[in-house]
């Protein structure tokens, strides 16, 4: 009798993009940032890649993608994907495993 609309995830995510993890993940990077603009002086480049590597690995990491979450999900599925061995249990008429019921 009800219909669930297609976006009705979106209801459940901060500011229709994000899950509460993935803002405790940039806030964390943008933290480390700003306590490494505080420690370390600005006398290079590197010095200054330095300082601001903790916000931009978390901006890349919660970045949204099409058909994915966020980057940070799209790398959890493709290690999981290449790290599990999958098991495809087919049944058919002339099947002969250690997964059947007989």
């Amino acid at each position: 009798m009800y219909l669930i609309p297609a976006n009705s995830k979106n209801g459940q995510l901060i500011f229709n993009m994000f899950r509460p993890i993935d803002l405790v993940i940039f806030a964390v990077g943008a933290c480390t940032s700003v306590l490494l603009m505080f420690a370390i002086q600005v006398t290079t480049m590197f010095s200054l890649i330095i300082k601001l590597a903790p916000i931009v690995s978390t901006a890349i990491l919660v970045m949204p993608l099409p058909n994915y979450h966020n980057v940070m999900m799209f790398l959890k599925d493709a290690i999981e994907f290449y790290s599990t061995r999958r098991i495809y249990i087919w049944k058919g008429w002339c099947v002969m495993s250690e997964y059947t019921e007989d």
